[in-house]
């Protein structure tokens, strides 16, 4: 009986040893997360840093347990799908990207290795994932309703100005995004009588002539979707509308950049809170198990700044209901 005892007690110590050694090994592994930029390194500073923080947060220690690969394509989309494919051969245990194009070069690289989306337009629109539920395949992150928003922005410039009746919409032309947000803009534009126009930009040097073009097309005001050219180049975006007497609204922090509105979600925050993602992939789960994610608060910001330049005064039931207003 004595030995009997001593055999039970001994597989019992094996059993609840094993799960401890694989939890050591795993926590003493080295991570390799890829990440693939769609903009330039400098403009994206303090959203990695929000990442890095929020990796710091969970017990990563950059040089310690992870090292970040990064690969920038400095606003050029056409490189997107080559630098997704160095990633993929410097074998990264994930991949994080963000915006439609970068999510889509991703994808078309690797179909096993993890990518976390950190944020981008109707990924089930996009065909990016299956539904938000159950992503499926190697997709999950956060995802936002561009479409909605952008429609939300034409409504607060209406509020504005109630005279207005012609409105531009500033799309990068190489983002397939765009045409899924046209459709929803369009019809939110009807039921307000306003005529919509689509005005595309794929680089930072063409920004100055469709802004032009613009003016000359005698827009009242534009809404600016968040394309990471656009959202790098908010403050020439935001100088060249007021400029050309265009009132204008955007992401979140557009009105920051100088913008008349800014209404979206925070970056910073969407960018810590990827670092969830990674933590769970990391640990074992499966992409295609992590439901995919939308942000909850959205900031109403507005520019009176802005707004004076602009010859305009912000009606106050916009005051009232902006979570900031910039003097």
């Amino acid at each position: 009986m004595n030995n009997r005892r001593k055999l039970i007690i001994a597989l019992g110590a094996s059993v609840l040893a094993a799960p401890a050694d694989s939890f050591a090994q795993q926590q003493g592994k080295f991570w390799r997360i890829g990440f693939l930029g769609v903009g330039f390194p400098a403009e994206w500073t303090s959203r990695v840093d929000a990442l890095r923080a929020g990796l710091r947060d969970l017990g990563y220690v950059e040089g310690k347990n992870f090292q970040f690969e990064f690969r920038w394509a400095e606003d050029k989309y056409e490189r997107l799908n080559e630098l997704a494919s160095q990633l993929v051969r410097q074998k990264v245990d994930v991949l994080l990207t963000y915006g439609t194009p970068g999510t889509q070069a991703a994808k078309r690289a690797t179909a096993t290795i993890p990518i976390v989306m950190v944020h981008s337009g109707d990924a089930v629109a996009t065909g990016l994932i299956s539904s938000l539920a159950k992503p499926g395949g190697n997709i999950t992150g956060s995802t936002l309703l561009n479409s909605e928003l952008m429609a939300k922005r034409i409504e607060l410039l209406k509020e504005v100005i109630p005279r207005i009746t012609r409105v531009g919409a500033l799309l990068n032309s190489d983002n397939e995004l765009g045409k899924y947000l046209l459709k929803t803009m369009q019809a939110r534009a009807k039921s307000l009588d306003l005529t919509l126009y689509s005005f595309g930009a794929r680089a930072t040097s063409e920004i100055e002539s469709v802004v032009a073009a613009m003016e000359q097309k005698q827009i009242d005001a534009a809404v600016v979707s968040e394309d990471a050219v656009f959202i790098a180049n908010g403050a020439t975006i935001s100088r060249l509308m007021v400029k050309n007497k265009i009132m204008s609204a955007g992401y979140g922090a557009y009105a920051a950049d100088g913008g008349l509105i800014g209404y979206g979600a925070s970056y910073l925050e969407t960018y810590r809170y990827a670092a969830t993602f990674v933590d769970k992939i990391l640990k074992g789960a499966k992409p295609a198990d992590i439901p995919v994610e939308q942000p909850t608060k959205f900031d109403l910001v507005v520019n009176i700044k802005t707004a004076k330049a602009l010859g305009i005064k912000i009606p106050n039931s916009i005051l009232v209901r902006a979570d900031k207003v910039i003097e």
